[in-house]
Order: C-alpha cells, then structure tokens, then sequence
C-alpha cells in the first residue's frame, strides 16, 4: 500500500531535484533556491529557503549520516550547507565554470563529483574542500553520476547515453556504449552489494530518454576486469524516464517519468507493484528515506509529493467527496484567471472552506471572479460570520502572491535562468534566451545548446522583437 501524505508547493518554478536524510527531506527547483522540511510533521525549518545560486538547482544530496547537504547549479559551482542552520558552509566552482547537471558524495563523505555540461568530472577532496582533478570523461554532458555503496567507484551517465564505471583516482574500470537510446538521465546504485571469496557484485539502475529503467549486475570475478550484464528492462513508462533511486534496504526501485506518473518495482524480480498519477506535468525526481518508508516525488507542476510505504491508513478513493474528484490545477500550470468554477470550489475545499462551496456555486465565481472579490462584494454574497469572511479574503491574498511573479508564460522565462526575459534573443538552436544569460553561457566556453546539448552552429544572436513586445503586453495587463 502506498498512500499520498503530503503535497508541498512551495517552490515558484519546476522542482527538479530532491534528498532526503534520516531527518529532512530537501527539495531544489527552477527558481534557484533550496527548501528544507522535518520529515516528522513537513514543516518548513525557520531557515528555508536557501537561495546562493544564481541559477537554477539541479542536483541536491545529503552526507550519509546527514550532517551535511550538497547542491549544484548551472551557475557551475557546489554549494555545502548545514542541514542544521542553513549556513552555507563552502561554494565550490567548477574549474572552467561549466554549468554543472548533477553532484554525488561518496558514502563516506570523502570525495565529491560534480558533472558537467563539457563532458568533464569535477573530482574534489570533500574534508579539505580541494579541488584534486577535472577530468573529460565524456564527448558530452555529464547529467547522471553515483557512487558505488563501498564508495571506492562511481558511475557517469552522459547524454550521448553511455555508462562508465570509475575507481576513485578517475581511471575508466569498464565503460557500456549506449547503455539507453538518446541519452542517460540518472543512475543509483543498491546500497547492499555481494562480497564473495572471488568477487564482489553491485546493483545499478540507469533511466533514460529511451522511456526504459534498466537493473544491471556491475561485477569483478577473480581479479579479472569488471563487468556490466543486464539484469532487467522495466518498460512500464510510456516517455522518458528522468529519475530513479533504491529504496534503503534495496527491495524496491521507484522511478518518474515524463509520462507525469511514478512507477514502484520490485529490485529482485522486475515486476511492477504500484503506479501513481497524481502530478500534472513531468515527474523529475524521485527520493526514498533512509529510515521512514517515505517517497518524495518531484514535478515541472512545482510540487513535490510526499508518500508513505505500507501505511494502511488511506482514504477510499471511491468515497471522494465532489471536491476531491479533480487535480486542483491552480497550484500549478493554470493561472486564477483561467480557472473555471469548479478549479474554485476545489480550491476553497483544499483551504478548509467548505461551507462556501454552495455560495460561490450559486453565484458562478470562477478564477476572475475570485480574483476582484473584495471586503464589500463578498459580504454582498451573503456571507454572515465576520470570521469566515476574514478568512476567505485571507486565503485569496495569499492565493494572489503566491502566483505573482511566477505566472508568466513558460515562453517569456528565459531557458537559463527562468528569469522573465528583457532582451529575448534567437539563438543558432533556436530557441530564445534573455541575452546577457546567453552571451555569459557562450562566454564559458560552453559552444553547445543549454536545451538540446547539440554544438551551435554559430554564435550568432538574433533580437526576438515579437517575444519582446508580446511579454511589455503581458506586463501591461498585470
């Protein structure tokens, strides 16, 4: 049984990345910064959120006992926290400022990777805070890296969707050629591992662009080179499958995927236990507790789920009241203006309102009704109690700055920094970027696409002056 316990929604772009420890469970997203939750009762901690990026998050991770939380960001640098005080405790920059897709710490906290989008392997000495080698390990970006439970390999995942096996000093150990079809989006090693008189054996799963979660046997014998054998192709995801991680005792594999859904295997045999489809858009991250049965699960729809393993307490889906039927959509992609009447009554019935959901019914208040209510029209709806009518127009200002600032159409926010763009521009790729962002990307070497890793063809910027005028026109109208 696995039962949703929680929805947190506190981030204004795409959650693209999560961790937890024993104790907290750490979300990082789009709009550059950290969120850091209890995992006793999710509330947010006093110092949440951590900002010091200055662009997106795309990889977070925990020290194996917790005392320490690690982030990188297209910006190009790793970032050490205290999970106790929020201090950012050390900033590490990629040696030629390469945005970075993905940081691992080895289980015990003695070296750091951080791989980036030139191919290359950031390898720092994690006590001393020192950079000890940056390596080309790939002809293209680096976007999925782990190391193995004893902590004396890692693995790399590139975009070309190849899988290479290293040793702690970066010496290639084995190396599985398009490994998944278009690319590689993760990896994650079991924690347990089998030492025998004449070997050792691990557990890996990869995911990727082909839509396919593969379970490999990574394994030495007798001294002889290692090796990598296909265990399992799990196929239950209809796109891309961008995240995947094993459960602690390494019985159970979860993977998100394009396809908005989140899939449970059982590791040992390949079958599919559970399928849940409650985010709107791409599930980009998953994560699985260390000690509470717990998955936190990841979406573009800026949410992030949190669900309980083997919990017996859970609602009947088929006693949903009315409110519950439908995905409230206001939270995410849809704006208050384009909310119908009935995106309204769920929503007063999320925020303890229930009472109102005839009111309102009677009156068709949809999204833009909602969005003029004020003091005088909504005691004109008959609303009685001062406390109620206190507490709806409450929930409607903070409806309102919630989505302020973050309700600009995707196409207006540059791909980079998911900033609203002030001089879009056409890049060789084409797609547009906000042009100082682009001409700074271009600046650190990086010659490839932020959005396809493809080389540019030229460096070339063409001024997007239909973009241009058509976010001053949605600026205007707020």
């Amino acid at each position: 049984m696995v039962s949703l316990i929680r929805t947190l929604r506190h981030h204004t772009d795409e959650v693209s990345c999560c961790a937890f420890s024993p104790s907290l469970l750490v979300t990082g997203s789009g709009d550059k910064s950290l969120r850091v939750y209890n995992t006793a009762d999710f509330t947010e901690l006093p110092f949440s959120p951590l900002t010091g990026h200055g662009y997106g998050v795309r990889s977070c991770c925990f020290s194996s006992c917790g005392g320490f939380l690690l982030s990188c960001s297209a910006d190009g640098s790793a970032l050490v926290w205290s999970p106790e005080t929020g201090e950012l405790l050390e900033a590490l920059q990629h040696p030629g400022r390469s945005p970075l897709r993905v940081c691992a710490l080895a289980p015990d906290s003695s070296l750091l990777v951080g791989g980036a989008c030139d191919g290359t392997l950031a390898l720092w000495d994690f006590p001393s805070k020192t950079l000890r080698s940056c390596t080309a390990v790939s002809e293209a970006s680096v976007v999925a890296c782990c190391f193995s439970p004893c902590g004396q390999m890692f693995v790399t995942g590139c975009s070309l969707g190849d899988l290479k096996l290293w040793d702690a000093d970066v010496s290639l150990l084995h190396a599985h050629k398009d490994a998944h079809d278009l690319g590689v989006t993760c990896c994650s090693f079991a924690p347990q591992f089998e030492v025998e008189s004449c070997g050792v054996e691990f557990r890996l799963a990869s995911c990727g662009q082909d839509s396919q979660l593969k379970v490999w046997i990574v394994s030495q014998h007798d001294g002889a080179v290692w090796v990598m054998k296909l265990l399992h192709t799990l196929t239950a995801q209809s796109a891309p499958v961008l995240s995947c991680v094993f459960s602690a005792d390494g019985e159970l594999l979860v993977s998100g995927s394009m396809d908005k859904s989140v899939t449970i295997y059982d590791a040992n045999q390949g079958t599919l236990l559970h399928t849940l489809k409650q985010h709107d858009r791409y599930v980009t991250a998953v994560a699985v507790s260390p000690t509470f049965g717990l998955i936190a699960t990841g979406s573009m729809d800026r949410s992030v789920n949190v669900w309980r393993i083997g919990d017996e307490e859970t609602a009947a889906e088929s006693q949903q009241t009315p409110c519950q039927g439908r995905k409230l959509p206001g939270h995410s992609r849809l704006l208050l203006a384009d909310w119908t009447e009935q995106d309204v009554q769920t929503w007063l019935c999320e925020e303890g309102l229930e009472e109102l959901v005839a009111v309102f019914k009677a009156n068709n208040i949809d999204g833009p009704e909602l969005h003029h209510l004020t003091k005088e029209t909504v005691a004109e709806l008959g609303i009685e109690s001062v406390g109620l009518r206190g507490r709806l127009l409450r929930k409607i200002e903070a409806l309102k700055a919630e989505q302020s600032g973050s309700e600009a159409p995707d196409e207006f926010l540059c791909p980079i920094t998911r900033e609203l763009m002030k001089d879009p521009v056409i890049a060789a790729d084409g797609y547009s970027y906000e042009r100082v962002s682009i001409e700074s990307w271009i600046r650190g070497k990086n010659k490839t696409s932020p959005m396809t890793n493809l080389p540019l063809q030229t460096t070339l910027l063409t001024p997007n002056r239909s973009l241009k005028m058509a976010i001053t026109r949605w600026k205007t109208s707020q």
